[in-house]
């Protein structure tokens, strides 16, 4: 099996943060959203490359990766031209075999599940789209099923035809095949918004005959936009309470997470914050929040903020979301 990780996109709803890294090594909980997605994947013991899908900050996924997973078989390709999802997909083309099966994971989401339903389920079908049930369906993409068979997909829809949103993770059973519709799909233009998406090539395979299952996973967790990276940080710390820095006369609320290096004095942490590595914080509330390494954060009250990395932050309470290697003093 080959694995195809996009993380390609520009996280334009995360900025500042993104300014500066991929969105996939934006951190929550005491680790980067790729760190997660790993972890979920390690479960498909049959997998021989991750094939990730990178833009100009490519390097920087590389170096984290090769640094953090050096036992992984992995390839890097550049998407060079913005034409959407299903073009990323397809500059994986020559990295699959003949008859070889592939997993696609998207990273705007943390998802929680138990993987090995792949290996019960594909004797049943070409392809499996895993999907969620929400209550605001019209804000996503929806799989219909009937007698457990996907038999259309309405993106945003009206009505409450299907709640069983698609949550970005797909695996089809030949991966040539849906490369090849993916080829038909843009030779023949079939773009949505100025971009090439899965959801049309998948209704081109349906319409052809194949069978698509639609498996709904256990936890999804959205980390595209502040706020809800918030939310998603505040669930994951109740699994990654975890404290590895220096403390001194600290009173900690939890749940907290507090990383290698750090220093933390005088201070109320909690609940729901991280700390990443080598951060100092001095005379501080912290609470709701998410700090990223190597920042300094001294006489001041923060609640639901985000703070990059290598930042400077003085003064009275604030709600804030700081960009990395800013400056902020406030009197």
């Amino acid at each position: 099996m080959k694995v195809i990780l996009p993380v390609a996109g520009k996280g334009t709803r995360l900025r500042p943060h993104t300014h500066t890294k991929p969105k996939s090594l934006v951190q929550v909980a005491g680790k980067a959203v790729i760190d997660y997605i790993l972890e979920e994947l390690s479960i498909l013991k049959d997998v021989d490359k991750y094939i990730f899908i990178v833009d100009e900050n490519g390097s920087e996924v590389k170096k984290y990766i090769e640094d953090r997973y050096p036992s992984l078989n992995t390839v890097f390709i550049p998407q060079k031209q913005r034409l959407g999802p299903a073009h990323a997909v397809y500059l994986a083309k020559d990295e699959v075999n003949e008859g070889e099966d592939i997993f696609i994971v998207f990273n705007d989401t943390i998802f929680i599940t138990d993987l090995y339903v792949i290996y019960t389920l594909k004797s049943r079908y070409d392809g499996l789209i895993f999907s969620k049930e929400v209550e605001d369906y019209k804000r996503f993409g929806v799989n219909v099923v009937k007698d457990n068979y996907i038999v259309d997909m309405i993106e945003k829809p009206d009505k409450p035809i299907s709640k069983l949103a698609q949550v970005g993770l797909y695996y089809l059973k030949d991966g040539k095949t849906l490369m090849s519709y993916i080829d038909k799909a843009i030779r023949e233009d079939k773009k949505v918004k100025g971009e090439f998406y899965l959801p049309p090539v998948f209704k081109m395979m349906i319409e052809d005959g194949f069978k698509f299952g639609a498996p709904e996973i256990d936890v999804w967790l959205d980390c595209g936009k502040p706020e809800t990276l918030l939310e998603t940080n505040r669930y994951l710390l109740k699994k990654n309470n975890k404290i590895f820095g220096e403390l001194e006369n600290v009173a900690i609320i939890s749940p907290v997470y507090i990383g290698k290096g750090s220093i933390i004095r005088n201070t109320v942490i909690g609940p729901n914050v991280s700390v990443a590595e080598e951060c100092t914080i001095e005379r501080a509330i912290l609470e709701d929040c998410i700090i990223n390494r190597g920042s300094h954060i001294k006489d001041i009250v923060i609640t639901h903020s985000l703070v990059g990395e290598n930042v400077y932050v003085s003064g009275k309470g604030e709600r804030l979301n700081i960009g990395d290697d800013s400056v902020l003093e406030i009197t």
